[in-house]
């Protein structure tokens, strides 16, 4: 048991201490803010505030995690040896700079709150991120500040033990068009055909008619093959599948078809599945009730795991919402148009609400890419960012989240260069 002194025991305080120090690291803590208490303990204990009590080991304070409500912050970057930091604090502090509010700051993004520029869909831009300002977005600082944390309490008390983890890889699926051609209808068969015909896509043409008379399969059912890629190689991979209605921005085929119901069925056989949300899931409640309910009748359980991976976030709203549903896992804490950590970590951490000052039930998987960065990226860019992430991960035992589209394994994409991705983010030879 790990005891901390602190003058003044706040949510966020006992939020992030139990992030860095339990879910991390793997140590029990217990806080204090009784000097004689603290005095009077024989085991392993240190002392965060402005000043050191005597002669324990000291973290000296920023004022972030005794605050409440959002402030205008000034922040300023520098290195910590291999690494960057920030909130440096004065050589008083047995660590250069408070870990625990620059981590608050990243996990909590704090920056999501305040003004900021969006991009065209509405969103936090990653270029509008400290990490891509300060050049540190592909590397999950958070990790690497609690691994010499866990470093510097070794050397300071001998008898400490620390849980471990293990490296792993996790792939999401997101699936908004579960078939290409099939189940469209004939006025959406017919106007898809238009156009095709219209774009001199005479391909596409011949495959829709082979696919609606049942004599080709549907490009985009790619499933048995990412099943068959499951169980070959004993990889974790996770499907989202959209179940929204029709409309402007969700395009997908009827969710009550029995064709996709099967699927969806088949699938949660072999791995895990949770929904994609639709434009207005994201929005509104009722529609994500909506949503959430068609998804339980089909798998005929609690729905626990959401991908929000396109349009804007809405924090703290939209998460909000999640909590008030009681859905358990969101793994939409990425940019899908750039590499890297964007609340700074691969651990999965829970969500806390800065409006509320409250730490909610609800677990973030963060991912560090997306297929939609192969449209801006080299191949050989994109497996250097790879390259370089894993080994930031590996030194940490990290988690690799990627997030792919089903279509990107038809034979409509270069589908040998997206499962060579894959092997090698879950390091397969």
């Amino acid at each position: 048991m790990l005891l901390i002194y602190t003058q003044k025991i706040t949510p966020r305080i006992i939020y992030i201490f139990k992030h860095i120090c339990t879910h991390i690291l793997g140590l029990e803590i217990r806080f204090t803010n009784k000097i004689e208490e603290f005095i009077a303990h024989p085991g392993i204990k240190f002392s965060y505030g402005k000043k050191r009590l005597g002669n324990e080991f000291f973290i000296q304070n920023s004022d972030l995690l005794l605050e409440q409500g959002l402030g205008d912050l000034e922040i300023k970057v520098h290195k910590w040896e291999e690494t960057k930091c920030f909130f440096s604090v004065s050589e008083k502090s047995d660590i250069p700079f408070d870990i625990f509010a620059a981590s608050f700051y990243l996990l909590s993004r704090y920056e999501e709150y305040m003004p900021h520029l969006k991009d065209d869909y509405g969103r936090f831009p990653a270029s509008e991120s400290l990490a891509v300002k300060e050049g540190f977005i592909k590397s999950p600082v958070v990790d690497i500040w609690a691994y010499k944390f866990k470093k510097i309490l070794k050397q300071n008390f001998d008898d400490i033990e620390f849980k471990s983890r293990k490296f792993e890889s996790v792939s999401i699926i997101s699936v908004s068009r579960v078939f290409n051609y099939k189940n469209k209808g004939f006025l959406r068969s017919f106007l898809g055909t238009a156009i095709d015909l219209g774009q001199l896509k005479f391909t596409k043409v011949s495959d829709r008619f082979k696919v609606l008379l049942r004599i080709k399969k549907d490009p985009f059912n790619v499933f048995d093959d990412l099943i068959g890629f499951i169980k070959k190689y004993n990889t974790k991979m996770v499907f989202m599948f959209q179940l929204s209605n029709f409309n402007a921005f969700d395009r997908n085929i009827s969710p009550n078809r029995l064709n996709y119901v099967s699927i969806i069925k088949y699938v949660a056989d072999y791995s895990l599945v949770g929904l994609k949300l639709g434009y207005y899931a994201v929005k509104e409640l009722e529609v994500l009730k909506i949503e959430k309910k068609r998804f339980e009748n089909i798998i005929h359980a609690p729905m626990q795991n959401v991908l929000n991976s396109k349009y804007n976030l809405l924090l703290p709203e939209h998460y909000s919402n999640l909590n008030e549903l009681e859905i358990t896992n969101d793994y939409s804490m990425g940019y899908p148009e750039w590499n890297g950590f964007r609340a700074g970590t691969s651990t999965s951490f829970l969500f806390y609400d800065i409006n509320l000052e409250v730490t909610t039930p609800l677990k973030i998987h963060p991912y560090i890419f997306h297929s939609q960065v192969c449209k801006l990226q080299t191949s050989e860019e994109i497996q250097s960012d790879i390259t370089g992430m894993l080994k930031e991960l590996k030194s940490v035992q990290g988690t690799f989240r990627s997030v792919f589209k089903n279509r990107d394994f038809s034979e409509y994409k270069d589908k040998n260069f997206y499962y060579s991705l894959l092997k090698q983010m879950h390091e397969i030879k």
